[in-house]
């Protein structure tokens, strides 16, 4: 699934026409309201104490910097709206794909969730730590393992979790704290309110792409290697 609002929405592209028009139309006022008051200024001068001619000259390199940095804000207002489109359509390519997600939130509908936390050195018991929002700790004991990455699953039924959103966190036998990753399928690409290219992953929710720390290829590839 992939979705943008502003590629999608017919009324998008008339108002950006509109906005473009109108902005247009102010800087060319802005012009001529200048060069009126200019010539006002210059016929108007007392003409036994004439102006700095060079006043002159610095008043019409403000209009042209005002101008230009008019025109360039315009040029890169329009360049972020096409960078973003080009980003939703480049992420819309790994609709399908599987994901891993550094993350401390989960997403439980019944499937079991796969992960891994990465162990800076060996630990004999490792700890994940899941927060329903009812505030209840669950947790899930992983096995010695030897510094690098631990894989684990989370089956929610064999450990009784109802469908909903948790924290989740882990935690060493030493007591340091260890990033987790969990692996998921990413369902849909979107644009949000702000702009912003959010991605949706089976298991996680909506994640920012810098969120994502590794793409491991879509369901049919992963299962051919």
């Amino acid at each position: 699934m992939l979705t943008n609002n502003s590629l999608a929405s017919p009324g998008t592209s008339a108002g950006a026409k509109t906005d473009a028009v109108a902005t247009s139309a102010d800087v060319s006022a802005n012009k001529d309201m200048f060069t009126k008051l200019l010539v006002a200024q210059i016929r108007n001068q007392d003409p036994l104490a004439p102006s700095d001619p060079s006043q002159f000259v610095n008043q019409l390199s403000q209009l042209s910097q005002t101008e230009a940095l008019q025109s360039l804000s315009k040029t890169t207002s329009a360049s972020a709206s096409v960078l973003q489109s080009l980003q939703v359509l480049a992420m819309g390519g790994q609709v399908g794909s599987q994901v891993s997600v550094s993350t401390d939130r989960l997403r439980l509908d019944g499937s079991p969730v796969s992960g891994s936390v990465n162990l800076p050195s060996a630990s004999s018991a490792t700890n994940l730590v899941l927060t329903g929002a009812d505030g209840q700790a669950h947790t899930v004991s992983l096995p010695f393992h030897s510094a690098g990455s631990q894989s684990f699953t989370i089956d929610p039924s064999a450990l009784g979790l109802a469908p909903g959103s948790y924290s989740i966190s882990a935690q060493t036998a030493d007591g340091a704290r260890v990033p987790v990753e969990i692996a998921g399928r990413v369902d849909a690409v979107r644009m949000s309110g702000v702009g912003a290219v959010v991605l949706q992953v089976a298991g996680v929710g909506d994640v920012d792409p810098s969120a994502i720390t590794g793409f491991n290829g879509k369901a049919s590839q992963v299962a051919a290697n």
